[in-house]
């Protein structure tokens, strides 16, 4: 199964503060770990939703709006996708991931797999 384990981003996150040298190093070791574990399919970090923008179909009409978007509730600041055996082990990993990340929010979302 696979797993997506989303960072929700903060104010800090929106106004371009970067990740202290620290966490990215924490952070890239915990990646490692789970690349040479065989479990993590992909991880990055996102730009500030002022380098995005969001699309929209309506009635088969299209609506593009540039960043940036004010509710940071609302925004991913970054992500990692997992192979897990079972949702258990997906929250063992999320877990491990918010010891070393820290205060913040997230979100672990299975993927719909046919």
């Amino acid at each position: 199964m696979r797993f997506m384990m989303m960072v929700k981003a903060d104010k800090n996150f929106e106004a371009g503060v970067p990740p202290s040298p620290e966490l990215m190093a924490r952070m890239g070791q915990f990646f490692e770990e789970m690349a040479q574990a065989g479990v993590l399919l992909a991880a990055d970090g996102l730009l500030p939703s002022s380098k995005g923008f969001r699309i929209k179909s309506s009635g088969g009409k299209l609506a593009v709006t540039d960043g940036p978007f004010v509710e940071t509730k609302e925004l991913i600041a970054g992500y990692a996708l997992v192979q897990a055996k079972s949702r258990e082990e997906a929250l063992e990993l999320a877990k491990r991931f918010w010891e070393i990340h820290g205060d913040g929010e997230g979100e672990v979302r299975q993927v719909a797999e046919s």
